[in-house]
């Protein structure tokens, strides 16, 4: 069996680490052939191509996929990934990410192969978008829809907006969680020495934010609540984990509102220290508008840490409000500070919605069943 994945960009986040995840595992399938195809990576959210370059023959560059839309370059791309394909000859093309969805779907069905898969790692439209954006990102995916034979969703709800879009049926898609290496969240500590590397006490009351410091990402309304939860909580800190280009947007804000010695920037740091990081927070907050099931929440949970989410696309699915944390309807920054203070002031409930957490976790996010159901699917897909 010869797969191919296609993903614009493999820079630090969910959807490329559970795409190398995927790649990684399935090479070890003694009947699987696999390749990754994906467009140059720059930029302060760094790379994991490391973790893939001295792996023979399983990444491929495509020059000219980008994730801006640029209808020269787009075009060049579709040309370059349609002689890939033709030349790789491979039964199923499993598509990523917005750009590389459309244009490698698109050429996977010039080059005739045989099944085409897309995983929808969160939506390409919506209302985080301008009016004629979010028509001609939907248009693009019900074009590339009609093109496709199977969805893969991270969550269920990925599945539903794409069928209220008209977007495939019901029996089109298969839920395939984002698993990872539950592992090193699993022993994870909160090591005194690892907080004073950061700069915090041990005293602290550590909220952490992993996400890039960009748009969309809810960090704004973390630094609306900051000075009152300062107030009412002296030894709080926000361990911002992540980097991006409104960086230094962020750092300012924090000294415009009094707050810089209460947020701790930790800029780019690689997966692998992630779990570490986790390790010293109380709690863990996750604030983006748009995400399909963001691995910040099962990664914090499977080191029994509470977390707060806004009840956006796939969150709820993993944060049950009241037994692994609290759900919150986006934007609603009251609830939010209150919910933030609850849990600062009663270590048993976070211990409590922590331990609930882990078990939910441990059911269902392992890599290993990434993997499994994915290579299931496409075992079924070409029977």
């Amino acid at each position: 069996m010869r797969v191919a994945h296609v993903i614009t960009r493999l820079i630090v986040g969910g959807a490329q680490e559970n795409t190398v995840a995927t790649v990684l595992g399935l090479r070890q399938k003694p009947d699987i052939d696999v390749r990754l195809y994906c467009g140059p990576t720059a930029g302060p959210e760094g790379s994991l191509e490391p973790l893939l370059d001295n792996i023979d023959g399983l990444f491929h560059l495509a020059h000219h996929l980008i994730r801006p839309v640029r209808p020269w370059n787009d075009w060049r791309a579709y040309c370059e990934l349609q002689r890939a394909f033709e030349s790789f000859e491979p039964d199923i093309v499993h598509t990523h990410s917005g750009k590389a969805g459309i244009v490698g779907r698109l050429a996977a069905r010039r080059a005739g192969v045989p099944k085409i898969v897309h995983s929808i790692h969160g939506p390409s439209f919506g209302p985080f978008q301008g009016r004629l954006a979010n028509a001609l990102f939907r248009g693009a995916e019900r074009f590339a829809g009609r093109r496709t034979d199977h969805f893969v969703t991270v969550a269920d709800a990925m599945r539903d907006q794409y069928l209220a879009a008209g977007i495939g049926q019901a029996d089109d898609y298969t839920r395939i969680p984002s698993g990872f290496d539950l592992q090193p969240f699993l022993v994870a500590e909160n090591s005194t020495a690892k907080r004073a590397s950061l700069g915090l006490a041990p005293g602290n009351f550590v909220i952490g934010k992993i996400a890039r410091l960009f748009e969309l990402k809810g960090h704004d309304d973390l630094f609306a609540i900051a000075p009152n939860l300062a107030k009412c909580i002296p030894n709080i800190r926000f361990l911002l984990v992540g980097d991006g280009i409104w960086r230094e947007r962020f750092e300012r804000l924090a000294k415009r509102i009094g707050c810089e010695k209460n947020f701790v920037f930790t800029g780019l740091v690689p997966p692998a220290e992630i779990p570490s990081l986790v390790g010293v927070m109380d709690a863990l907050v996750h604030l983006s508008r748009r995400e399909g099931l963001p691995r910040a929440l099962p990664q914090a949970m499977a080191a029994s840490k509470p977390v707060v989410s806004y009840d956006c696309d796939g969150a709820s699915e993993v944060c049950l409000d009241g037994k692994t944390g609290y759900l919150i309807k986006p934007g609603d920054q009251a609830k939010l500070k209150e919910r933030l203070a609850k849990l600062a002031e009663d270590a048993a409930l976070r211990a409590s919605l922590g331990q609930a957490g882990r078990t939910l976790v441990m059911e269902e996010f392992t890599v290993e069943q990434l993997v499994e159901r994915q290579y299931a699917l496409y075992q079924r897909l070409l029977a």
